[in-house]
């Protein structure tokens, strides 16, 4: 589904910077015997109602007018959100020293779930001080990292 995701992606960005948003992350998913095209945006200062329409309805003509899908699938439009996923080495760049959960396949000393700030990101690797110690999660080891917020 890669190439489907970085075609949307580049349809997407002119979209999106006209819009004066930034181009966060594209995601093409099946949940529950339907597939969502989801297309993640962000903003300085967030992202409004207003942001997501401005991108959803230009952007919606260009997918029909590329087709770069085929069959049917649910289109949207959203906010990366206050807890959003961190894919990208850019992501990991903008929240260093940020609060981060990084959720793991297999437990480690019994949890699959760490908190901490985000210390360091290479290759896939993930460093988060925890407790005041530099604790690393391999690539192999992380099947999600997202940002943490506290309310």
């Amino acid at each position: 589904m890669a190439k489907v995701t970085d075609a949307v992606a580049a349809l997407a960005l002119p979209v999106v910077e006209e819009a004066g948003c930034t181009l966060w992350d594209v995601e093409y998913v099946k949940e529950a015997g339907t597939w969502f095209l989801r297309v993640y945006i962000d903003k300085e200062g967030g992202v409004s109602i207003d942001d997501c329409e401005a991108v959803s309805r230009p952007l919606s003509d260009r997918l029909d007018q590329a087709d770069p899908i085929e069959g049917s699938y649910t289109f949207e439009v959203s906010s990366a959100g206050a807890d959003r996923a961190l894919k990208k080495p850019e992501h990991f760049a903008r929240f260093q020293g940020s609060e981060v959960e990084v959720k793991l396949y297999r437990p480690r000393e019994g949890r699959k779930e760490f908190v901490g700030l985000l210390r360091n990101y290479e290759d896939g690797a993930v460093t988060l001080e925890i407790d005041g110690a530099q604790v690393l999660f391999t690539r192999q080891e992380i099947a999600l990292v997202r940002l943490y917020p506290r309310f």
